[in-house]
Parts: structure tokens; sequence; C-alpha cells
């Protein structure tokens, strides 16, 4: 689950990080009075008004402006407000439809009044599975990309690698800040800055937190000017107020709409729509859809106590995809009754009507000889296959 700009600093915040301070806006009005108290409680002269999208990049799209005044502030967020803001990690990229804006960050300016002085650094933090530790990824080089800077000057990228059953020791922070080239006053609040982050880090179960930049502020304050907060889904549960604050409409429609019938559902772009039970067996399915010459529309697991509703609900959401060609159904039961999963399809093949794409169904396992007898005397035309490669073979042969 992502998190926009000015969520992901709250949470900074909490665990004592230095943040960029700033106000949320919906509207213009809101915008004003939100300029006018952060001149108030900051003393900031200038103003950067933010879009607040999922998305990288905004600044190159138009989403990132520097107001000097009251009047260029009303200017700015006028223009940003209700904006469809593309940046090349929004759908489509910079030819996609874009992203709309719904809400602004007005935020103080930290590069004044030393602009010269100021440096900006990189600095991210995720999992590294290979390596099964945490690792701290910085550079000298923040406000860039950071895969620019790796393929072009990949001695400006450091690494530092942290084992979770110890935590950040601190020996490495002060590492992290020396390579960083700092010292005095900024040295020592890089290290702090970084011990911070990483415990919000660990605290929140994030999957990611990108800082880009980390400002060395003129006067050797460390600041978090921006930041990308990913967090784990899986520990939600943990964290009842992070999951408060998930904005569904900067997410897939889709998606939203099947994770509320129990679906785990990805988009993707291919070509044949897959409907499995088992994250498992659903990477697999869609592996070999791969190389039957195929391509999967999406990544949909059913669940373990997937029932007919469920199955027929999943099929109206593949359905919607255009340019799904085939639907392979792949279900091995286990927990969940092949049976059920049949009478779904035969249901689902009924009640939607006009389904005009083929349907390969794979059953295997608890009730499958009754599951296939249902798909049989059904009258349907579903082609029934019993090995995974019978499957992939039709796969090939329909869509093709």
């Amino acid at each position: 689950m992502n998190l926009h700009e000015f969520q992901g600093k709250e949470l900074l915040a909490s665990y004592g990080v230095t943040i960029q301070r700033g106000v949320v806006a919906e509207t213009l009005e809101e915008a004003v009075s939100g300029f006018e108290k952060l001149q108030s409680e900051t003393g900031t002269k200038f103003a950067v008004v933010k879009a607040q999208i999922h998305a990288g990049g905004r600044g190159k799209g138009g989403g990132v402006k520097l107001a000097k005044n009251k009047e260029e502030l009303k200017e700015h967020a006028g223009n940003i407000l209700g904006m469809m803001l593309k940046t090349p990690q929004t759908p489509g990229g910079i030819n996609g439809p874009g992203k709309l804006v719904r809400k602004i960050l007005i935020a103080e300016d930290v590069y004044a009044p030393d602009f010269d002085a100021c440096e900006e650094i990189y600095i991210s933090i995720l999992m590294d599975r290979e390596m099964k530790k945490n690792v701290i990824i910085y550079s000298t080089e923040g406000g860039m990309d950071i895969e620019e800077v790796a393929e072009h000057t990949p001695h400006l990228v450091h690494k530092e690698y942290v084992d979770p059953t110890l935590g950040l020791m601190p020996f490495q922070t002060r590492k992290i800040a020396f390579n960083l080239g700092l010292s005095g006053v900024a040295f020592k609040g890089m290290t702090k800055f970084v011990s911070n982050l990483y415990k919000a880090f660990v605290g929140s179960d994030a999957s990611l937190f990108e800082i880009n930049p980390c400002l060395k502020a003129g006067d050797d304050s460390i600041i978090a000017v921006d930041c990308k907060v990913s967090l784990d889904e899986n520990a939600l549960f943990r964290h009842p107020d992070l999951a408060a604050q998930r904005d569904e409409s900067e997410e897939d429609a889709t998606e939203v709409e099947a994770k509320s019938y129990g679906l785990n559902f990805v988009n993707l772009d291919g070509n044949v729509g897959c409907m499995v039970n088992g994250a498992g067996l659903a990477m697999a399915t869609m592996d070999i859809i791969k190389l039957s010459g195929g391509s999967p529309a999406n990544f949909l697991d059913v669940g373990g106590t997937a029932d007919a509703a469920r199955v027929e609900q999943a099929f109206r959401i593949i359905l919607r995809d255009e340019n799904v060609k085939a639907i392979l159904i792949n279900i091995f039961g286990g927990i969940v009754r092949c049976d059920r999963v049949a009478q779904g399809v035969v249901d689902a093949y009924k009640n939607i009507g006009n389904i005009s794409v083929p349907i390969i169904v794979r059953l295997q396992g608890t009730n499958a000889d009754i599951a296939k007898t249902i798909i049989d005397e059904s009258g349907l035309e579903v082609h029934s296959a019993i090995q995974l490669q019978e499957a992939a073979d039709l796969v090939e042969k329909l869509v093709g």
C-alpha cells in the first residue's frame, strides 16, 4: 500500500525524522489559508506547491511549483488542482491519460536563505531478498533518478546491509554519514536522521522508504524534502491507523473492486485471462501461458475458499479487459473443492451470457471427477484439460 507524500512525512515525523513541513489542501481557499498558516508557523517566505499522487517524476510533469508570493501560490494551486498529471510513472507514461490531482501539499521553502550551501542526497531503505537483510541505499546525487546514477556513476551509489535480528548499529550510521562526505553538525544530524528513518521503516512494517531528496540545508540540518512510502499490506492488520489512510482513488479501480470480493487481482497487459487458486500456482500458470506463446492479462488468485459467487465475480472482472482472447482456469482442489469452482464456471457462463472468448478449465484435486462431469454435461463451450501442459497447448491453439 502506497502513501501520499504528506502521509509519509507524518509517519516519519512521528519517529523523530525531520521533515519539510507543509499543509494539505483540496481547494484554492485551503491552499491560501495553508500558505498563511505555514508562514506564521515556520517563517517561510516562499512555498512549494506539490501535487499529491502516487507517482514519481511530478516535477517533470509540472506538478511541483515554487510560489514566491500569494498571487503565484493561487496561480500554481489553481493550475495543479484538478489537472491530469502525466509522469513516466503514471498509467501509460507521459503519453497516457495521467492521474487526476485531488490534493496538493503547500510546503515550506527549506532551501532558503543559502541555496548554494544546500546539498541534495538520496536515501532509501528496502529489503534485499537475496541477502535476507534490509539494505540502505544512499548517494550524494540526490534529486536524480537513482537508476541513472547507478548506470552512469555506479561508484556514487553506496549500500549498507542491516541484519534485521541486530538492527541498525551506530557504526553503520556513522559510515553512511562519512561516505556522504559530511562533517560536524551535518555528520551528527545524518546519523540521527538515518537511525530514526530505519526505526520508522521497521516500526511501520514498510517495504520501501525513499527519501529523494534528503537535504543538507544551509544551516547543516538534515531534512526529508520528499518521501515515498510503501507499506507491506500483509502487516496492515497491525497498523489500523495506517490502513485507514489508504487512498483507493489512486489505485486501479478493478483491483479495488476485486479486493472487495476477496480476490487477489493485478491488472497486466496480456491477452490470456487467468483464474487460479494460490499465488504460487498463479505464477506457474502465468509462466506456462508465456511459454505457450500467450501473455497473461492478469494475476487472479481466487483464494482457498472460492465458491460459485466468487468465481462469477472473477469472471466478470476478467471479461472487462477487451484484450482478453481466452481465459485459463487452473484450480488445484486442496481446501477449495473443484466441484464448487466448476459450478461457479457454469453459473457464471449462464448468468453473464454472450461470452465470446474460449474458456480452458483444468481442475485437479478434491472432487475433480465430479467437477469434470459438471463441465462436460453443461453443454457449454468450455475446453477441459487434465494436465497443465495440455491446458497450455489449448491456450496456444486458441490464442496463437
